[in-house]
């Protein structure tokens, strides 16, 4: 059995047709999808400068979280990096995490076959 792997996506919700598009085709099989506000070190702002005037500007985003089985998060990630990459501020964040085990209700299904 594979272990499993919870991924949080975080970028601008412009791209968000896409994301969603590459992440049918590499067959991901289920997504949580939120509207979130937040910034990052930028606190905001288009093009980052040092300077602590400024005042912190939340901006939306949204977040995606997706289950998968561990064994895919590199291929995933790098497929979301293409996907996501402008080369300027806010392109967005990937989080990875490993799950414990995961447990679909209705089943009583758990780890990958939950899936």
């Amino acid at each position: 059995m594979s272990g499993l792997s919870k991924m949080d996506i975080i970028c601008d919700m412009s791209k968000f047709a896409a994301l969603k598009r590459s992440l049918s085709s590499m067959h991901v099989g289920g997504m949580t999808f939120t509207q979130v506000l937040g910034c990052g070190v930028e606190k905001g702002t288009k093009e980052y400068e040092v300077d602590e005037n400024y005042e912190m500007e939340l901006l939306p985003k949204i977040q995606i979280a997706i289950v998968v089985e561990s064994d895919r998060v590199k291929a995933i990630t790098e497929e979301i990096k293409k996907v996501l990459y402008t080369g300027h501020i806010g392109d967005g964040k990937i989080f990875v995490y490993k799950l414990e085990n995961m447990i679909r209700v209705r089943t009583g299904d758990e780890g990958t076959d939950a899936l």
